[in-house]
């Protein structure tokens, strides 16, 4: 009994001297009080408070004290800052408050992706540091601007010295800081890279322990098979592979989402790291020149106009897409928008089939591939096209191993008529496909936007709510949240989201941006197989 009377003093001294000393440290930054916690892992939401010093998380739970600054959060959702591993936000530099993604929940973003990066990677990342921007940002190495540095826009396979020469470049990208090596295939000069120049540039970001994130050959009639070859470069490789905005974008082959994600689960029962990412739209957004043959699109801007001009060669242009429309089941452009012609703002916003209307009075399929081709020889355009179905895009969503991301820029407020997702993305999951749909759960939502993403790309500690990880935060009610952006008028910002958290410091609140700038950039976590993997640089 002694013995038990002098351990119970002991615990109540211990406890009285950790109360002690913890009034005596300095008054939280931020006190984060009766929010519904959800903490980005799947698991059920449960009331806490977080308390937030020094931009980590020191307090989770029913932890108090004083504090500089609180927030009351009974009506609110607590979760991890959004992750978004899919932008094209590699200006971010020059719009550094990235509002569009703040205002959505996002508090850390990869740039990068579809084969398109900054020239130098390290140049990029110290001018975001010097800047100072209001998300964590990271930056994949893009194959289509390493291999147009070597090669130009040629269409032909890759010789030995120029592949080396390929593999210096990622090489450096990923020494700079890059989070891994990103593809363009549907893009010039991707589209002229063999298997084999993936495969050894792929390898270059493994033994740094990095991921292969690729834009497949194709989205729609070759779904498949794209989705085949992206699992035998990890194969190959043994790298982890994110494949992007995975979709089916061809009316001829909805439903075949089925046997795509088939494919990614028969290979990570095999043991690879197969992921991907998805927006939660029917539309999705790209340049024009995409839908012109690739043979077509070799060289630069003289060479494609010069194929445009040509009589002969226009003839063969326009009968091979007339015949990749078919194939992919549309009868004509009227289910391409225009998003941004910069040397004609007034077609901004107009189906193809109404600007065709605009620039010759006829909105018939001949005079719509006849307007494609007149904006093409203007220099091209920033399009929106509708060719997705909803059961799809709920199939992709509901699988485990898909995150979400927007595909987007950092969009300059009323400027053109870009793709809504770049405003609404994460609201859109949350409001149309959690609470009005029930396509997915909250807290699997929330996973998807959070830890997933997370672990897709390697990204260091971010992405849960626990004690010593950054105060990346982002509330939401889940009442109200919504996508405001339309195609029509895609310039809105979400309801329901009154503050986001980076660092432990504000950049919304009270649904007001505060002009903070606490971003940091994102860095790869230690690979157990990546720093001891060994391989030449140089191929052979």
């Amino acid at each position: 009994m002694a013995v038990r009377t002098l351990a119970a003093i002991g615990c109540a001294l211990a406890a009285t001297l950790t109360a002690a000393l913890a009034s005596q440290q300095a008054p939280f930054d931020l006190l984060i009080l009766g929010g519904r916690v959800i903490d980005g892992t799947g698991a059920p939401a449960r009331r806490a408070n977080v308390a937030i010093r020094g931009g980590l998380i020191v307090g989770v739970g029913s932890i108090t004290g004083p504090a500089r600054e609180t927030i009351d959060a009974a009506n609110l959702v607590v979760a991890p800052g959004f992750i978004d591993v899919h932008t094209h936000a590699d200006d971010v530099a020059d719009r550094p408050l990235a509002e569009n993604f703040i205002r959505m929940g996002v508090t850390s973003i990869v740039a990068g992706n579809c084969g398109s990066s900054a020239s130098s990677i390290g140049e990029a990342l110290t001018r975001i540091r010097e800047t100072g921007v209001a998300v964590n940002y990271g930056t994949l190495v893009g194959h289509n601007t390493v291999r147009t540095a070597v090669m130009g826009r040629v269409n032909r396979p890759s010789t030995i010295a120029e592949i080396n020469r390929m593999k210096a470049s990622v090489f450096a990208g990923m020494v700079a800081g890059a989070l891994g090596f990103s593809t363009g295939l549907q893009y010039v000069p991707g589209t002229y890279a063999r298997n084999n120049e993936i495969v050894e540039l792929a390898r270059v970001a493994a033994n740094q322990g990095g991921v292969y994130a690729t834009h497949m050959r194709n989205e729609g009639t070759l779904l498949l098979e794209a989705v085949a070859e992206s699992i035998q470069v990890g194969r190959l490789v043994d790298i982890p592979v994110q494949i992007s905005h995975l979709k089916v974008d061809s009316p001829s082959r909805w439903g075949s989402s089925a046997a795509a994600l088939k494919l990614i689960d028969d290979a990570r029962a095999r043991g690879m790291k197969i992921n991907a990412d998805q927006y939660a739209y029917t539309a999705g957004a790209s340049s024009l020149s995409i839908r012109f043959p690739a043979w077509a699109l070799e060289g630069g801007d003289d060479a494609v106009r010069a194929r445009l001009e040509d009589p002969a060669s226009w003839t063969k242009i326009k009968a091979e897409m007339q015949q990749l429309l078919a194939e992919r089941g549309f009868t004509d452009l009227s289910w391409t928008t225009v998003a941004s012609f910069r040397p004609d703002p007034s077609l901004n916003g107009l189906s193809m089939k109404d600007v065709a209307i605009k620039l010759s009075g006829s909105g018939s399929p001949d005079a719509q591939l006849e307007a494609a081709r007149d904006l093409m020889r203007r220099g091209g355009a920033a399009m929106v096209y509708h060719f997705m179905s909803e059961d799809d895009i709920a199939a992709i969503m509901k699988h485990p191993s898909v995150s979400v991301a927007a595909d987007a820029s950092v969009v300059e407020p009323g400027v053109g008529a870009p793709h809504p997702r770049g405003y609404g993305n994460n609201a859109r999951v949350l409001g149309v496909y959690v609470r009005e749909r029930q396509v997915i759960g909250l807290e699997e939502a929330v996973r998807k936007m959070t830890s997933l993403p997370a672990a897709q790309l390697g990204i260091a500690d971010r992405g849960v709510i626990r004690d010593g990880a950054p105060a990346d935060l982002v509330l939401f009610d889940p009442a109200r949240v919504r996508d405001t952006a339309t195609y029509q008028a895609p310039h809105a910002f979400p309801d329901g989201i009154p503050h986001v958290i980076v660092n432990g410091v504000s950049v919304v609140r009270d649904a007001k941006v505060t002009g903070e700038r606490p971003g940091q950039i994102l860095t790869r976590q230690k690979s157990s197989r990546g720093s001891d993997r060994t391989g030449s640089l140089f191929a052979r």
